[in-house]
């Protein structure tokens, strides 16, 4: 046989065994076949969604009156006036005036307590303690506790800024009278009896001074 046949043939062979080795490694693609997409990339920052929720009711005020009452309306007016104004504040200093203002006024030492109270409401007390001091009655009273406590009313006059809300308490003591001989002439020192008060406290809301004065009181 010619040689360069033989050798073509020889190659031929080579040819055919290398095409058969790639198929049986790299297999076949039959058709259309889509590119692998990218590999997702990881940000190093990781992102947060929030939801901002605006407009919501005020749980300071709501938690106390009923929303979009009058009420609810001017403690509104009140925190547009005074930013700083909190209802629930408000509350805690109004259940520590009541025992200081009440103790005050039955023991008949209410001196201390002039910035807490209207011109009007002090001298009221004033009255009522020099007439039981012209009877000779002493009033021995122990604060025991406030039972119940809700604000009742809120009213706000934007032109004076003045505001006025209006607390209703239930407070328990032990309160006994005694005429000039030392003698028990009412109550009992041992036995706790329940007082309910309607207090309206007022102040002018964006001054320095913090100070809520009592101006009227009802039971």
């Amino acid at each position: 046989m010619n040689t360069p046949i033989v050798q073509l043939l020889v190659l031929a062979g080579i040819a055919i065994f290398l095409i058969l080795r790639l198929r049986s490694v790299l297999g076949t693609r039959d058709g259309f076949e889509k590119p692998r997409a990218p590999a997702p990339t990881r940000s190093d920052t990781p992102r947060h969604e929030f939801e901002v929720i605006e407009g919501g009711p005020d749980r300071d005020i709501t938690d106390h009156v009923p929303e979009n009452s009058p009420a609810a309306e001017a403690l509104a007016l009140m925190k547009r006036a005074e930013p700083s104004f909190n209802v629930g504040e408000f509350l805690g200093g109004a259940r520590g005036a009541y025992e200081m203002i009440l103790m005050g006024f039955d023991n008949g030492q209410i001196e201390d307590l002039r910035d807490l109270l209207a011109p009007e409401v002090y001298e009221s007390f004033e009255t009522v303690i020099e007439q039981r001091r012209q009877q000779g009655l002493t009033i021995e009273a122990t604060f025991v506790g406030v039972r119940e406590m809700a604000l009742v009313d809120a009213t706000f006059d934007e032109g004076e800024r003045l505001a006025e809300i209006t607390v209703k308490y239930v407070g328990e003591l032990t309160q006994v009278v005694k005429n000039a001989n030392g003698e028990i002439i009412e109550g009992s020192a041992s036995a706790v009896k329940k007082q309910k008060d309607v207090w309206t406290y007022a102040r002018k809301m964006g001054v320095d001074d913090p100070n809520w004065q009592l101006v009227a009181t009802d039971e």
